[in-house]
């Protein structure tokens, strides 16, 4: 596996010769603006919360309340993740209290929708099924239908990026 396709390491051999293809020919960024020719306009904090509080009660309205959700620009470094799903539990006084954070990657403040929307289905999966197993993907694509192809996606645009590709 060519050191560019490093976010493809568990796909065929079929399909990383033809993003290779793409990539040799210069197409990438071509082929993943025709597919997203737009970004979100989801960029503060803020904004992110709402969007994920919104889809969380579309999707999960049973689920554990979220206490934080933030873009991080040290996940991706230090993580080595797109995003993160932290769960802390304290005792105060003689209650067990927890706590639920979201943080997204900076990376997707300027990703397409379809991009953001898959991470967040990601981590707000995990506030039910910690692990990644069967029930968790299938979670993911009650939150997402098209999670799956998204999320292939998003590791054609992190190779695009890697490439000094830049999107929009």
């Amino acid at each position: 596996m060519p050191p560019t396709l490093k976010y493809l390491a568990g796909y065929s051999v079929t399909v990383t010769e033809q993003v290779q293809q793409l990539v040799d020919d210069g197409k990438l960024r071509e082929h993943l603006l025709k597919k997203y020719p737009i970004s979100h306009q989801i960029r503060t904090d803020k904004a992110l919360y709402a969007y994920v509080i919104e889809l969380k009660n579309q999707s999960l309205r049973k689920s554990n309340p979220l206490s934080k959700v933030v873009y991080d620009d040290k996940i991706d470094i230090l993580h080595q993740a797109l995003g993160l799903h932290t769960f802390v539990s304290r005792v105060q006084g003689g209650k067990l209290k927890s706590k639920n954070e979201i943080r997204i990657g900076t990376v997707f403040k300027t990703a397409p929708l379809g991009f953001l929307k898959m991470i967040v289905a990601h981590e707000l999966a995990h506030l039910r099924e910690k692990e990644h197993n069967k029930a968790f993907y299938k979670l993911c694509e009650y939150i997402e239908a098209d999670y799956h192809q998204l999320e292939f996606d998003v590791r054609l645009y992190l190779t695009c990026l890697d490439l000094g590709g830049k999107l929009y």
